[in-house]
């Protein structure tokens, strides 16, 4: 684990795996932190120089006053790959990772390789979701989200099924800084990608939760017919589909990754 202060502020960064080994970067959901990935990394491990890190705002990383944007978050993993000596990387991210790596495909393609863009959409409005939510952590904290959060992430019955897990990510949801967690809601409040991710070259990986409240199948939908050439799977989860499909996740993951070299 390393600190990189970037744009003033300090970053929780996480680099595993051989030197020589192809990178890729994983970039979390919102109210997350690089843990999230942990059921992936032993797979990843062994092909892969796996770069984690903290969004500004959450886990490890300072959280500064916000609002944030997609720019300013896509530009934050472009300034770790600069810091690392990383010129070009494979992606992985879910949810405002993903949102983030449509950024990066359409505006620093170059550091990019292939990427899986999981349970993400490229619109989330209306803006009054977004103000709500900031609203809600402005008024009562990340207490006052974390159960309506969990019920968007899981089904019930993996809510049954694994309550260790849920839990844990019950934790780190309490962990986030609400001010970090503000901050990425005015991002996702003020992004729409949808006629951008029509450039995007590189090829892709579409994840989708078939029964994901969050970012629908429609969304997931919306980023396969726009992007040309992509692949989509659809998992049988809700929102992090990651943690409730993680085997099957690994799997299609590492498929797609190693079908480019």
């Amino acid at each position: 684990m390393q600190q990189l202060t970037i744009d003033g502020i300090r970053f929780r960064v996480l680099v595993e795996g051989a030197e020589d080994a192809p990178a890729l970067m994983l970039s979390n959901s919102l109210s997350s932190n690089l843990s999230m990935w942990d059921p992936q990394m032993p797979e990843f491990l062994k092909r892969y120089r796996v770069v984690r890190y903290d969004h500004r705002g959450h886990g490890g990383t300072d959280a500064p006053a916000g609002p944030y944007s997609m720019e300013r978050l896509a530009q934050d993993a472009v300034d770790i790959l600069d810091a690392l000596g990383i010129a070009r990387a494979h992606w992985c991210g879910l949810s405002m990772g993903g949102m983030t790596g449509m950024w990066m495909l359409t505006h620093h393609s170059e550091r990019i390789d292939r990427a899986v863009l999981a349970n993400t959409a490229a619109y989330m409005g209306p803006p009054e979701l977004w103000q709500g939510r900031i609203q809600t952590a402005t008024e009562g904290g990340m207490a006052a989200l974390v159960d309506g959060t969990i019920e968007r992430w899981f089904t019930p019955e993996f809510r049954e099924r694994d309550p260790e897990t849920i839990a844990r990510v019950r934790a780190m949801i309490l962990a986030t800084p609400a001010q970090g967690y503000m901050g990425c809601c005015g991002a996702i409040r003020d992004m729409d990608q949808r006629e951008a991710i029509r450039d995007i070259a590189s090829p892709a990986l579409v994840i989708i939760g078939a029964k994901d409240p969050a970012t629908t199948p429609e969304a997931g939908a919306v980023l396969t017919d726009a992007i040309k050439g992509s692949q989509s799977l659809t998992l049988d989860a809700a929102h992090l589909s990651n943690l409730e499909q993680p085997d099957a996740f690994t799997k299609a993951v590492v498929a797609f990754l190693e079908n480019g070299r």
